[in-house]
């Protein structure tokens, strides 16, 4: 998509002075998981805006408050050259657009670029001649150039490398991760051109505490993060596969890799649900691509579909164990502890904790999810589920640890036995507990 004339008409309008001087306009579009934290981290140092169209998140942040824990009201507060806004006007002024919206799947499993595709219309709509777009969201390798430049393109009526130009860093934010934290973690950074890609690379360079590695080129970044999850995934699936032939052979899964483990070259990796928006996502961004050129994966849908299936294979081993304990089916209730995708964080995308509660609703099983980090709210508007704010004792026949919450570790076996039946089911799907604690393990 160069210029025929493979010249630029504008040089971008952002300089490595500008970058260095801190004379830049920035806008983040987008402030959830990612792009929050990556506004306040730039909001330090130059003037940004954090560009939103939910009213709602705006008015929690324009209080001082995160809904999803990832930035304190105290690191909002040091954000002195941050703003918030929903209102298209409030671009005008910028020259750095970052573009952090998400980047799901369909109900086919299929790449959903609306809000890319969405952001992109909004930015081309105030886009100037030198302006830089850099897209941060997850996608297949070739995305921003052939689905989302059009868009500026069309929108805008400036051409790609002549009037503006586009740069790409995938996030890496690890959501509840109080450690790897957006400055700490190695960015990746890319741009259109290489004046562009040292452009970019400066401009997180400020921010990046832990360094940049700058890609040969946008498709390159492009797949490095497509790649990174989908390598997790993969491997997560092969764990998941062993934990099923070990449980036939009645081995305890959490030993083996325990022993396995202490070989220094062992990948420590678990067995358990694949949700969020990243590992149980990314893969089919890029088996999309694959199969667009012909090329049917088959490793990496092998994975998705045996991580796929592991919510109903919990509920057929409970079930199983409950029926050889004399426990009938119909009409039973069972808790499950944790709705989130991940512990201690109240993160709902894409979570597989439903599939055990749509599973056990099939066989006409009561269930009660209980998750003190979620927003009671969000969980039924999302799946229907609305947690339970309180927990009696004696009432459920199988008692599933879903998430390892610190709330349900701190609570510890003694007394999640007393919220059970005299004859009841304890499955720890977290390696929360030891073994002979729990009367089932994943």
């Amino acid at each position: 998509m160069d210029n025929p004339e493979n010249k630029n008409i504008f040089k971008p309008s952002c300089t490595l002075n500008n970058i260095q001087n801190r004379e830049l306009e920035i806008a983040v579009i987008g402030l959830g998981y990612v792009g929050l934290p990556l506004a306040v981290e730039f909001g330090k140092h130059f003037s940004t805006l954090g560009f939103d169209i939910n009213q709602t998140r705006l008015q929690q942040l324009q209080s001082g408050h995160d809904s999803t824990l990832e930035v304190t009201e105290a690191e909002l507060a040091s954000a002195t050259d941050l703003k918030f806004s929903g209102d298209i006007q409030s671009l005008s002024g910028t020259q750095i657009y970052i573009v952090t919206v998400p980047t799901p799947i369909n109900e086919h499993n299929q790449p959903d670029l609306t809000p890319l595709l969405k952001a992109s219309e909004t930015i081309g709509k105030t886009i100037k001649p030198g302006d830089i777009v850099i897209y941060e969201s997850t996608v297949y390798p070739g995305a921003t150039e052939e689905a989302c430049v059009p868009v500026l393109e069309k929108i805008s009526g400036l051409r790609f490398n002549c009037d503006f130009f586009c740069g790409y860093s995938p996030e890496r934010i690890n959501p509840g991760d109080k450690q790897h934290r957006v400055t700490t973690i190695k960015k990746v950074t890319a741009g259109s051109t290489p004046e562009v890609a040292d452009l970019v690379d400066a401009l997180y360079g400020t921010i990046i505490t832990a360094g940049t590695h700058k890609a040969a080129s946008i498709k390159v970044a492009e797949a490095a993060k497509v790649i990174e999850n989908t390598q997790r995934d993969v491997n997560i699936a092969l764990i998941n596969e062993l934990a099923l032939i070990f449980n036939r052979m009645g081995i305890d899964t959490e030993a083996v890799l325990e022993a396995a483990g202490t070989k220094w070259n062992f990948l420590p990796f678990r067995p358990g649900l694949v949700g969020g928006h990243c590992i149980g996502v990314d893969p089919y961004y890029l088996t999309h691509k694959a199969q667009s050129i012909g090329y049917h994966p088959e490793i990496i849908l092998a994975g998705r579909r045996l991580n796929d299936g592991m919510g109903a294979y919990v509920v057929s081993q409970l079930l199983k164990t409950m029926m050889k304990r004399g426990i009938h089916i119909k009409g039973s209730k069972v808790l499950v502890l944790g709705l989130t995708f991940k512990e201690n964080c109240p993160d709902l995308r894409n979570t597989r904790v439903v599939d055990i509660v749509s599973e056990l609703s099939e066989y006409s099983v009561t269930v009660d999810v209980y998750d003190p980090w979620v927003d009671k709210s969000e969980a039924q508007h999302e799946y229907g589920i609305t947690p339970v704010s309180d927990l009696k004792e004696n009432t459920y026949d199988g008692i599933i640890v879903a998430v390892a919450h610190k709330q349900f570790a701190d609570m510890g076996t003694r007394e999640l036995r007393f919220l059970g039946k005299p004859e009841h089911v304890l499955y720890d799907l977290k390696y929360i507990f030891r073994a002979e604690e729990v009367d089932m393990r994943l």
